[in-house]
């Protein structure tokens, strides 16, 4: 009989067949079983209920180990949807002053997965948050008769000051980007926002534990799994330690009420940051609890931008606060030396250039020069540098050595400090002047502005102050910080690590006995403080959009500094008007724990004074410019024209290019975290 090959063949067909089908069934097992959870979670959640555990977050103190933030307990509603039966709706409402349409959305909400990620019937899930003292205990009394729910005790914040809202920040609920971030977070968890509950949230938090508790068939709970064997306790968070001085810092908010920008405190030994205000504040109790986001939306529309912290994230033109850097980079060149005078004829003259100078002696060297602000004399130091072609080769590798040393001094660049948002200010280089004078076409008078700290030059009030800091440690700095210490912890090594810039040390000598002859019988005369010896520099900006803004830069004692600070008010007008005794109050309050009675009519009058801005004015409408205006433009920057802006007491003319490179910087100020609105007016009055 001949063989069937056909046939043959089909038992390798069915074979094949019954294996397939095997594998099936056992990989589905596998995934029943083991991948799925499912089941799993339905069978656990018969005999076991897993509660989430929260941690006591860590507390933060002061300097002087003053609580200044502290825990508060709070309680959600929360419930297992497959154990929720049939209950009186209506009484429950009762219960929590809810309507029943209210609680019909939340239930809603909770299932759409879009609102609610991770929606799960055996998992529990919030309804309510935040329940007051009083609805909690009315629902504590009633919960047996509403299956299925529970009470979970959380954590919030409490603060025991009404001041330092932009250094503590505080905490919200998390969304969607942090749970898919960091797994440690889930729907309703907390987290930092803003200040060092941000930058410290992995300290602060802790971590969470486990309760398990065991449940009958009715769903009852009859006590922990093994007699709590199997929980896990929850870790409390670290505690922190601020280098923060509360007391000083509620005086310095104190002297900034009625007034817009920033006043920042320095230890110089340390960079520990002793106070920083930015003003208007607010006050950070407004964002705890229930109405966190009612309060949130009116900072958030407040048109004074209470919510911008302004000692970090303004760009403002330095000024004359600038001019110690430049006679630092002046000596270490080789540019000038302490002999070396400049004439100042009411202002700088050349070329047809002219910036103008109040009234002073002339010639004048360094000293002097700091001690009476001559704008003339850093300008023609400046053109001494940048035009200096013998050494440089061209202005461009001038201005960029320039540039190098600023940046080494803390210019240009974020600082580092422990908070977030930190701009990093502006200092522009050779490349930028490029792009509007073309290369080689540019000198030291067409930028000459930047020689006094105005032009396209951006610095935030921290990186003001980190100067000041720098000079009273005679040529060092160490990271600005708000964090002291945390509990069981070693200080990150950067808050530690001297940074020396560029300039030879013993320059800053010199540099320090020109500020302090500026406050024996100098710009800075009102900062002078019985019994300490002060040093200081005055800085009047130049405010494109209204009055100029009042700065002022400096530390005491003059040997051996504890305090350096740098003062800003927008449109506060001369530096000696508001930034000098703002800026000397704060270091005689931290110094002397009081003011002496000589400068209380002084204090009276920083802290009943105020600076009134008028509104912004609506945007204009943007039009499209075609390509002929477009070529106007441009070859209208390149001709010459003279303008008149104000800087501290001077009128200065610019080529019509420097005004476009301006305008340009103007609007990366914007980006940056300028303070001042683009059409805003200021006038000085008082109250």
């Amino acid at each position: 009989m001949r063989k069937n090959y056909n046939l043959e063949k089909r038992k390798y067909v069915i074979g094949a067949f019954v294996a397939i089908v095997a594998a099936i069934f056992i990989f589905r097992l596998f995934d029943l079983q083991i991948h799925d959870s499912t089941y799993k979670q339905s069978a656990d959640s018969n005999a076991f209920l897993k509660k989430t555990v929260y941690p006591s977050r860590g507390l933060i103190y002061d300097r002087d180990s003053t609580l200044v933030v502290y825990n508060q307990p709070a309680y959600d509603v929360m419930l297992i949807p497959r154990d929720v039966q049939e209950f009186d709706t209506l009484d429950f409402c009762r219960t929590l002053n809810l309507t029943k349409a209210q609680l019909l959305k939340r239930l809603s909400d909770m299932r759409d997965k879009r609102l609610n990620p991770g929606y799960s019937s055996y998992t529990p899930q919030r309804l309510i948050v935040q329940l007051s003292s009083e609805d909690y205990g009315r629902l504590q009394e009633k919960l047996y008769r509403f299956p299925g729910f529970f009470i979970q005790k959380r954590i919030l914040r409490q603060y025991a000051f009404p001041t330092g809202a932009n250094i503590l920040g505080n905490i919200r609920e998390v969304n969607r980007t942090d749970i898919e971030r960091d797994p440690y977070y889930a729907a309703g968890d907390y987290t930092g926002d803003l200040g060092v509950e941000k930058s410290y949230e992995e300290y602060l938090r802790g971590e969470k534990g486990t309760e398990i508790l065991i449940r009958d068939a009715r769903g009852r709970i009859q006590g922990r799994y093994e007699n709590g064997a199997r929980d896990v306790e929850a870790v409390s968070g670290r505690d922190l330690y601020l280098s923060i001085d509360v007391k000083l810092q509620q005086y310095a908010e104190s002297l900034m009420v009625g007034k817009r920008g920033a006043v920042v405190a320095i230890e110089p030994a340390t960079g520990e940051i002793l106070c920083m205000v930015s003003s208007p504040t607010y006050d950070p109790r407004l964002l705890v609890g229930r109405q966190r986001g009612a309060n949130y939306s009116k900072l958030t529309k407040d048109p004074a931008v209470p919510l911008f912290d302004r000692a970090l994230m303004a760009a403002y033109p330095p000024g004359s606060t600038f001019k110690p850097t430049q006679g630092l980079i002046f000596l270490q060149e080789g540019i000038i030396n302490l002999q070396t005078a400049y004439p100042c004829y009411h202002g700088y003259i050349n070329g047809g250039l002219r910036v103008g100078c109040h009234a002073h002696g002339s010639p004048l060297p360094l000293k002097p020069a700091l001690q009476t602000s001559c704008n003339a004399f850093f300008c023609w130091g400046f053109k001494a540098m940048i035009d200096k072609r013998s050494k440089y080769g061209s202005s461009a590798n001038a201005f960029e050595i320039w540039k190098n040393h600023l940046v080494s001094m803390g210019y240009g660049y974020k600082l580092g400090v422990d908070l977030p948002s930190e701009s990093r200010g502006f200092i522009p280089n050779a490349k930028f002047y490029d792009r509007f004078y073309s290369e080689g076409h540019w000198s030291a008078n067409t930028i000459i502005s930047v020689s006094i700290g105005q032009g396209e030059i951006l610095a935030t009030p921290l990186q003001i102050a980190n100067l000041s800091a720098t000079i009273a440690n005679r040529g060092h700095y160490i990271t600005p910080h708000v964090v002291r210490s945390i509990q069981d912890t070693v200080m990150p090594a950067e808050f530690l690590e001297k940074h020396i810039p560029t300039v030879d040390a013993h320059w800053y000598n010199d540099v320090a006995e020109g500020m302090h002859m500026a406050v024996l019988g100098g710009t800075c005369r009102r900062a002078a403080i019985p019994g300490i010896e002060v040093c200081g520099k005055t800085g009047t900006a130049q405010n494109p959009h209204g009055q100029d803004h009042s700065a002022f830069m400096g530390f005491a004692p003059y040997e051996n500094p504890k305090i350096a600070v740098c003062a800003y008010i927008e449109g506060g007008g001369w530096g000696a008007t508001y930034g000098v005794p703002i800026g000397s109050l704060v270091m005689e309050k931290y110094l002397n724990r009081t003011i002496s009675p000589a400068r209380k009519g002084m204090e009276e009058q920083m802290m009943n004074m105020s600076v009134h801005y008028a509104p912004p004015k609506p945007p204009k409408p943007k039009t499209a410019k075609t390509d002929k205006n477009k070529t106007k433009e441009k070859n209208g920057n390149k001709k010459a024209r003279k303008t008149e802006s104000k800087t501290d007491s001077s009128i200065i003319s610019r080529p019509k290019a420097s005004l476009s490179a301006q305008k340009f910087a103007s609007g990366l100020a914007d980006k940056l975290g300028s303070a001042f609105a683009p059409d805003s007016t200021s006038t000085v009055n008082k109250k």
